[in-house]
């Protein structure tokens, strides 16, 4: 019983009550978007996320150990592996010394991570600033004033806000010659420089797991939230060359993809 990915707050809430109306063994539900919406619809339905930022902070689960209702799943990261996003964007472009932190501040996972990326900041001589990501507008003109000041960079945060804008920040930082960290490969993909996160591929097999083990009797209360076990770092030497970047070597040998 799939039903379609959409943005649209409205039309996620009607689909949630609709499965859960349905009264299916387990519901799969991806990112944060979705599994509010299917909580409010059901307490009873099993739920599997296979990616969420922060299920403790977002009142999904009672604890990572112990979630103790009908949902659990797969995290996208911890939060001590922000700093890492700093660290790869000084790697990548030395000459950093400003970086934003675009964060969606309605996702629990927000301020956590960049409270990790700021106490990273001294030891890289880099300060960093927030960059709130409403809507479109918010996040174009907050990038276009950032980038007005030499030697910047941009970090982007897990939500699924950013996700939704994928396309405008990747844009947004080609536009504006900024060197870009991201937490997922697909921004890469599609034109952004550099990317550190998780297998989320990877994340959805496990979760497989889970949902077998639910349909086999057990409970979405007995079964431990889990960080990813995997992370992938990915390259894009055609953006790196168009924002006048030489990607070291030693960099790309330690990518798990390089997109030339």
């Amino acid at each position: 019983m799939p039903r379609g990915a959409t943005t649209d707050a409205a039309e996620i809430r009607r689909q949630a009550a609709e499965l859960a109306a349905l009264a299916p063994d387990v519901i799969l539900a991806a990112g944060d978007s979705t599994v509010p919406p299917l909580l409010q619809a059901t307490r009873t339905v099993p739920i599997v996320f296979p990616v969420v930022t922060d299920p403790v902070g977002a009142g999904y689960v009672d604890s990572l150990a112990r979630p103790g209702g009908n949902v659990t799943g797969f995290m996208v990261s911890e939060y001590s592996m922000s700093g890492k996003w700093l660290e790869l964007l000084k790697e990548i472009a030395p000459d950093v010394t400003r970086a934003a932190v675009l964060r969606d501040t309605t996702n629990a996972s927000g301020a956590p991570s960049f409270s990790a990326i700021e106490a990273m900041a001294p030891s890289l001589r880099v300060e960093v600033m927030p960059i709130n990501m409403r809507d479109a507008g918010e996040i174009e003109h907050s990038v276009e004033t950032f980038a007005r000041a030499p030697n910047g960079g941009l970090i982007v945060t897990a939500s699924g806000t950013a996700i939704r804008y994928r396309d405008l920040i990747v844009t947004l930082a080609a536009r504006h010659q900024l060197p870009a960290v991201y937490w997922a490969s697909f921004y890469v993909a599609a034109g952004g420089l550099i990317s550190y996160g998780p297998d989320l591929i990877d994340n959805y097999r496990r979760a497989a797991g889970y949902v077998d083990r639910i349909l086999k009797g057990e409970k979405p209360a007995d079964l431990p939230v889990q960080a990813p076990t995997r992370y992938e770092m990915a390259i894009n030497l055609k953006t790196a060359k168009a924002l006048g970047i030489s990607v070291p070597l030693t960099m790309q040998q330690r990518a798990d993809d390089v997109i030339e």
